[in-house]
């Protein structure tokens, strides 16, 4: 007879959830909500309700992001000029030190985004 032994969850988040469960309506700024923390990855959920990045400025972050949009639809803009518009189900990997912005999000806009650290130190959740 085998005796199951129970881990803890050392990063203290959720072992189970729904991605859209307790999402705001609505709010000044876009809700993150990490899922998955480790020392190289990072996997978080985003609600943005409408909302941009501000005027000139850039994310300029030192790891790798993938991100997908579940719900919603959003806008993203690239130093270099390029604009990707994303549906439900279109993903898209940014690279680090890729500069982009967030230019729209319509309402109930859902990511999933996967941060991913290849230097050293730690990945952090926004």
């Amino acid at each position: 007879m085998s005796t199951a032994s129970t881990v803890p969850n050392p990063s203290h988040l959720p072992d189970t959830g729904n991605l859209f469960a307790d999402c705001p309506s609505s709010g000044p700024t876009e809700s993150f909500l990490p899922l998955l923390q480790s020392d190289t990855t990072c996997i978080e959920r985003i609600v943005s309700n409408g909302h941009a990045s501000p005027p000139g400025f850039w994310y300029d972050q030192p790891d790798d992001e993938w991100v997908m949009l579940s719900a919603g639809t959003a806008e993203l803009a690239f130093e270099d000029g390029r604009h990707l518009i994303m549906r439900p189900g279109d993903w898209v990997t940014i690279p680090a030190r890729c500069r982009h912005r967030v230019e729209s999000t319509g309402p109930g806009t859902v990511w999933l985004a996967v941060h991913i650290r290849r230097l050293p130190g730690n990945v952090s959740c926004a």
